[in-house]
């Protein structure tokens, strides 16, 4: 899907409309850039999309559009980085970022260009979403609508070829005759929607008219082309292809029974049934099939798939009337003879979704009881027995235990390293393994603000100053917001020229130097950034 369409960012009462008048100033950029960026350089050889690369849009020069938006989500409410799902998430895009490798379809420039962050949003509809720069966004809605992480990487694999096909891109360059018009109705439409939802309506619309055909006509065979290309990735990725075909048969009968507004992906997403038999027709056709997994190995992934559709349901924010059907449902599972005896992946759902839910209504005894028969269930299967750990350590730091936290067997995943983190801090144990494993786990992954923001709090602890300081700030770079983390190295250059090293000790010197090149580099984006909008204006 697109989320430059206006009918999709633009609608009153939509948590992101604040956003959206940002999206549509930043649109303006693309006039410029577009005059002024030189043609991509070429693709792979096999790796040319069928519509052909129309693109006038720098893969750059696309990543500072998908940047400037993508800051605008980070810093909303709605804006979750969930670690246990989104380890969820990588298990399933890897594969896909591998096979489009393989494949030819994702070239070294775009790999090295784009950000390829997944975000997650805390909403309810069964929506998922790319933007420029390939940023690609999924709704806990989603995730807990799918049947099956085959369904999700039909998804992901879809949102995926948008990306490497420079889908969004292309329709800029096939708009930016109509954008100044198109733009300025969005702005108004925006502005409007907190005083005027008919208002707003009235001046989308308008508008739209102009340039609404073109975009459909184009979108449709992007739509087509995305398909045919993310069924070849999610088939090299090794997820069973069926997965495809599944989505689109619960997408269309959602779209027959229940299109009331919480499904947006069926709008964006014309699912006539030439498309449906098409994917159908390649299901019959396909010679290169992949074996079918194991039964044991699809079962286990089946279970920790609604075990992860659970905890998306609780975090998309039902409410108290929503939560509490859910811990319900988990009381009243039968009590199995054998404590240990195996779950079928709905059981192992519902008592994950109920621990959590329980949680989060403040009932920790039941949410501990319920997490002790998960736990118990699952601990033969190791792939099983960690989330459910994991699930164990989060209910006692929500009840604000500090004093017999547990400790997880493996920390070798990102939720499992934060998690336990999170534990140490709160125990005030092990101070220095913590920030060296954070510190091990951020230099390979600076981007990730979480870790950042539980190592600037280890730091603190440690009573280093100095370096609590760096860490907050690069936590605020992590999420883009150049501004506030330009603040955080300017305090820290405070505390340096103060005398005081911040418990840096005989490494003051080199904090300090790493400091002053953070800063100065924050500095020139932030000028770049005032030099581009004021070229814009």
């Amino acid at each position: 899907m697109f989320p430059l369409t206006p009918s999709k960012c633009f609608k009153p009462n939509r948590r992101f409309a604040k956003d959206c008048i940002a999206l549509a100033a930043l649109l303006l950029i693309v006039s410029t850039d577009l005059s002024r960026a030189q043609q991509a350089p070429a693709r792979p050889s096999g790796a040319l999309p069928a519509l052909g690369d129309t693109s006038e849009l720098s893969a750059s020069a696309e990543r500072r559009i998908g940047d400037r938006i993508a800051s605008s989500i980070y810093r909303d409410p709605d804006y979750l980085d969930d670690p246990v799902l989104g380890d969820y998430l990588q298990g399933i895009w890897q594969p896909l970022m591998t096979a489009a490798r393989a494949r030819g379809e994702l070239g070294p420039e775009l790999e090295t260009r784009f950000a390829w962050d997944v975000m997650q949003i805390r909403d309810r509809s069964v929506n998922a979403f790319a933007l420029p720069g390939g940023y690609l966004g999924v709704h806990m809605g989603l995730i807990a609508a799918v049947s099956t992480r085959d369904e999700l990487a039909s998804v992901l694999a879809h949102e995926l070829t948008h990306v490497t096909q420079r889908h969004i891109s292309r329709l800029m360059s096939k708009q930016k005759e109509q954008m100044p018009w198109l733009v300025a109705a969005m702005i108004l439409g925006a502005l409007a929607a907190s005083k005027n939802p008919e208002l707003a309506n009235a001046a989308i619309t308008g508008g739209q008219a102009a340039a609404v055909q073109n975009q459909l006509n184009f979108s449709r065979d992007m739509e087509r082309e995305a398909d045919r290309v993310g069924f070849g990735v999610m088939s090299d990725a090794g997820f069973d292809q069926l997965g495809f075909a599944g989505m689109f048969d619960k997408l269309q009968q959602a779209s027959r029974l229940n299109d009331n507004g919480s499904f947006p992906y069926l709008r964006s997403h014309p699912l006539t049934t030439e498309r449906i038999a098409e994917v159908k027709g390649r299901l019959q056709l396909d010679g290169n099939t992949p074996p079918s997994r194991a039964t044991a190995e699809a079962g286990t992934a089946r279970t920790v798939h609604a075990m992860m559709a659970a905890r998306a349901r609780v975090l998309g924010g039902p409410g108290v009337d929503g939560l509490r059907p859910l811990v319900i449902e988990a009381q009243a599972l039968p009590q199995p003879a054998v404590a240990t005896a195996p779950l079928t992946a709905r059981d192992a759902g519902i008592l994950y979704g109920g621990a959590l839910a329980a949680s989060r209504l403040r009932d920790h005894a039941l949410a501990r009881s319920l997490a002790g028969r998960l736990k118990a269930a699952t601990a033969p299967t190791r792939a099983l027995a960690e989330p459910a750990e994991c699930l164990a350590l989060e209910l006692e730091l929500a009840a604000g235990g500090t004093t017999a936290l547990p400790r997880l067997a493996n920390t070798s995943s990102r939720a499992a390293l934060l998690l336990q983190s999170r534990a140490d801090l709160a125990m005030g144990r092990g101070l220095q393994d913590v920030s060296g494993a954070l510190q091990n786990w951020v230099s390979n992954h600076p981007r990730d603000a979480v870790a950042w923001q539980l190592l600037a709090t280890a730091y603190g602890q440690q009573g280093q100053t100095l370096r609590a300081i760096r860490a907050d700030a690069e936590s605020r770079v992590a999420q883009l917001d150049y501004g506030a983390a330009r603040d955080r190295f300017r305090a820290a250059q405070d505390v340096i020229r103060s005398g005081r090293d911040g418990g840096a000790g005989a490494n003051s010197y080199i904090e300090a130097s790493i400091i002053d090149t953070r800063a100065r580099e924050i500095d020139q984006l932030l000028r770049e950034q005032a030099l581009e909008e004021k070229l814009n204006r």
